[in-house]
């Protein structure tokens, strides 16, 4: 009876996880299944094809077929695809209560220890887009030949496998199994493996290994890389292997759609991964549609072309000002309109620079009197009702209500408008107003604060003009200078820049889990503390050590939360470091929850109707599956 059992088991089990029989293959690859020149479905998926599938009330099994173009204004080479297209080794997914949690994609199992020991699962007989079997073998030449090799990877491992600066342990177990390993926790690794653009622990090496001199004779990788325009074969090899700029259309993919396109081009043109890992509940492949296009365009014609319904799903480009524009198109059924919260903590946010390189505005700066002077000078109400007709909300650079983290009291501190507290605190700096009503600082200048810009957002002039008017009322002089962002960055990187309008926090929604990595001073594009940012950044090497306590508490709190091993310790460190930003308002958040208008083909089904926005965690629409997007009649 136990054997008769134990075989029954055996039989569902191998049931669930086998592609359905007689699953229809996709039209657009039947032809060439039929031709010989593919192998069948049962022979393309993995044993193990990942099959959960979104549990939202508006989302419905579809059909395959079809053509999805987006615009994009940048259009340097075709990392949108890898962004829509979202398959990592582990990804970000709304649960039923809307919040992101770490679920395995690519990779069938993770099991950890102690938050410090890393078991890679694949799923069996999964394959690269050319057919090629996808193995450890893809680690271990990822590690040995791409990481760790001197030319190619001069500064090391990326910072997310370093532990106290040190690299994991690699072990290959198997075909079909790698183990990551630290003497501490590193809780860093496994959100850095979901990002929107990821950190890649796996390469093609069956395609890769022709270019390495470890596999192939110096002298004739030389020639061959001049022959390709380039001076050697470290440049060569650069070029090739571009797994989110996704500029190689010869180097095997993982993703839902493979582009076919060469830059520089106008159209980068995606078709279906015939060995896709995910399929739907009745055993069919994704992605549903046969074709993603990127088609590039000027930014100032975006929501026009939006309107006319030149874009199948279109947010990039579009903001809270092209609504009325965007309804209208709707009323004549050209598109279907959404608008979606941005959930990041921050719509916009003024950064201090703490680290200008002006020693009197260095030290200004530095007083947190002076920035909570600032933040209680400005009238949110007016900005909210002004630029965006109520739909938005006031606060500090917090995270948002249905963060399991959220606080009102830490998104209100030093938020609300109260121009006599700030006047007081700005009268205990001794800074004396002039005839002209601004206030001088110590060698007698005027207090007047450029605030430059750097094309962030289409609204952010229009905020700062407000905020003048706020700041002037309290003796505080604003000046805007907008530029590109190129010059945008260097001039925070230099210190030139005394204060910028950026994004603020980018995870709203965050959880325990989530990498509090923005709120200590980890990275020199953090315009609040560029050069604190890269001391943390290259772990001592260059930069300047932080010398504010508060700031030195948030790095040991960003360690503490890095080698954590209970959710508990984790949401501790989150929390602590949430309040001394609120309480030493380190950026001085404007407004958040901006609807974002996504404007889609009436026929484009399993798009959310409402959903938080973000870039990070999810890729914009990536973790809502976008493998399951599809056609269906006009309604």
């Amino acid at each position: 009876m136990k054997a008769a059992l134990a075989l029954l088991c055996l039989v569902l089990l191998v049931a669930a996880h086998s592609p359905a029989r007689g699953a229809e293959e996709p039209p657009a690859l039947a032809e060439a299944v039929a031709a010989g020149r593919l192998p069948p479905l049962s022979e393309r998926l993995p044993a193990s094809p990942r099959r959960d599938l979104p549990t939202r009330p508006d989302w419905a099994p579809g059909q395959h077929g079809g053509s999805l173009t987006m615009l994009d204004r940048g259009g340097r080479d075709a990392r949108a695809l890898v962004v829509f297209g979202y398959a990592r080794l582990m990804a970000w997914q709304r649960d039923e209560a809307g919040i992101a949690r770490l679920v395995p994609d690519i990779l069938e199992t993770v099991e950890v220890e102690d938050g410090r020991s890393f078991t890679l699962s694949l799923r069996g007989g999964h394959r690269w887009s050319d057919g090629a079997p996808f193995t450890s073998e893809d680690f271990r030449f990822w590690w040995q030949d791409i990481a760790t090799d001197p030319d190619l990877s001069p500064g090391g491992p990326p910072s997310a496998l370093l532990v106290d600066g040190k690299p994991p342990i690699v072990e290959i177990l198997d075909r079909a199994r790698v183990r990551f390993s630290w003497p501490k926790p590193n809780n860093r690794f496994l959100p850095a493996l979901a990002g929107t653009s990821p950190t890649f622990i796996y390469a093609p090496a069956h395609y890769l290994k022709r270019f390495h001199p470890r596999y192939r004779e110096a002298a004739a990788l030389q020639a061959e890389a001049e022959a390709a325009g380039q001076p050697d074969w470290v440049a060569r090899f650069r070029r090739l292997d571009v797994p989110f700029r996704y500029s190689n259309p010869e180097r095997p993919s993982l993703q839902p759609w493979i582009n076919t396109v060469q830059p520089p081009s106008e159209r980068f043109i995606g078709r279906r991964n015939p060995y896709f890992h995910r399929v739907d509940g009745a055993g069919r492949q994704l992605p549903y549609l046969d074709e993603v296009i990127i088609a590039k365009t000027q930014a100032r014609l975006i929501p026009a072309q939006a309107a006319a319904g030149q874009s199948g799903l279109q947010s990039i480009g579009l903001g809270f000002g092209d609504a009325a524009l965007l309804k209208e198109a709707e009323a004549r059924g050209a598109i279907s309109l959404r608008l979606w919260p941005i959930g990041r903590g921050a719509q916009l946010a003024l950064y201090p620079n703490l680290n200008a390189a002006d020693p009197a505005w260095r030290a200004l700066l530095q007083s947190v009197d002076f920035r909570r002077a600032l933040s209680l000078a400005i009238d949110r109400a007016e900005l909210v009702s002004v630029v965006y007709k109520g739909f938005a909300i006031g606060g500090g650079n917090a995270v948002l209500p249905g963060s399991p983290l959220y606080d009102p009291a830490l998104r209100d501190a030093w938020a609300g408008h109260d121009p006599a507290r700030a006047e007081a605190l700005l009268d205990g700096l001794d800074l004396p107003r002039g005839s002209d009503g601004i206030r001088r600082m110590a060698g007698g200048d005027r207090l007047g604060v450029v605030v430059e810009t750097g094309d962030t957002d289409p609204d952010e002039v229009s905020l700062l003009e407000l905020v003048r008017d706020h700041w002037a009322a309290v003796g505080v002089e604003l000046l805007i200078r907008p530029q590109g962002r190129q010059a945008f960055r260097e001039r925070v990187q230099a210190g030139a820049a005394v204060m910028t309008v950026f994004y603020g926090l980018a995870d709203g929604f965050a959880t325990a889990e989530s990498n509090p990595a923005e709120l200590a001073p980890t990275s020199d594009r953090q315009n609040n503390w560029p050069r604190w940012g890269r001391y943390g950044m290259t772990g001592g090497r260059r930069g300047e050590a932080p010398d504010l306590p508060a700031v030195q508490r948030l790095s040991a709190l960003h360690r503490a939360w890095s080698e954590a091993v209970t959710t508990e310790a984790r949401r501790d460190a989150w929390r602590e470091m949430l309040a001394i930003h609120a309480e030493q308002v380190f950026t001085i958040g404007l407004i958040g929850q901006v609807l974002q208008p996504v404007a889609a083909d009436p026929r484009l089904r399993n798009l959310p109707a409402e959903a938080p926005y973000l870039y990070e965690p999810g890729a914009y629409f990536g973790i809502y599956r976008p493998d399951t997007f599809w056609l269906g009649d006009a309604e």
